[in-house]
Parts: structure tokens; sequence; C-alpha cells
């Protein structure tokens, strides 16, 4: 089993930068790849950003593209998400997820296998 922790959220002004942390413990972190998902209230869950399980290849969706990255430790077991010019249609609960596929960086819910308990992020205008 594989448990994932995320950390890092909180309340933000418009412009402002949080970088979120997940801590995954109970396997071998370097053989899953890891993804961001957030969910805005009454809105479905969506992909943010993913990474493989070597780090170098990283995919983010256009929303965010220039203002987040995703990176990874495999020393420390943890992925990141730094997230900086943040707006208030950033507010969300934000949760890390893992799966053990190869091949490309999977954006669909539904691929992952691991999901952490979420950290909320609240951006004011």
């Amino acid at each position: 089993q594989v448990q994932l922790v995320e950390s890092g959220g909180g309340l933000v002004q418009a412009g402002g930068s949080l970088r979120l942390s997940c801590a995954v413990s109970g396997r071998t972190f370097s053989n899953y790849a890891m993804g961001w998902f957030r969910q805005a209230p009454g809105k479905e869950r969506e992909f943010v950003a993913g990474i493989s399980r070597s780090g170098d290849r990283t995919y983010a969706v256009d929303s965010v593209k220039g203002r987040f990255t995703i990176s990874r430790d495999n020393a420390k077991n943890t992925v990141y998400l730094q997230m900086n010019s943040l707006k208030p249609e950033d507010t969300a609960v934000y949760y890390c997820a893992a799966h053990s596929s190869f091949g490309r960086v999977r954006v669909t819910a539904n691929d992952y296998d691991y999901w952490g308990q979420g950290t909320e992020v609240t951006v004011s205008s």
C-alpha cells in the first residue's frame, strides 16, 4: 500500500506563491509516476500536472503552464508543486496521486491508483 500526505496549502493573495509537497511512503517511490489534481467547489476534479518516475518528463495543463512547476526528489520520496502568480481561479483542494504504469504522463484520474487526502489552497483577490 502506498500512502500520500500533502502539505503546503493555505491562504494567499493573488499574485503570490505556494509550494505544495506530497510525501510518499509504503513502497519504492521511484516506481511511481506522480500527478497533481485539484477540485474547486462545485466542480469536477481536474488534472493539473504530472511527472514521470525519474522526473525526466513532465506535463501541465495550459491554464497553469508558465506558473506551476511539478518536480520530485526521489531521495526524499516527495513530489512538489511550485505555484507562482496564483489567481483566484486556482482556489481548490489539491490532491497528489500515484500510479505505477510506464509511458506518457497520465492526465485522467482513473489512471491513478493512490491518492492523498488533499490540501486546500485559497487565493484571495
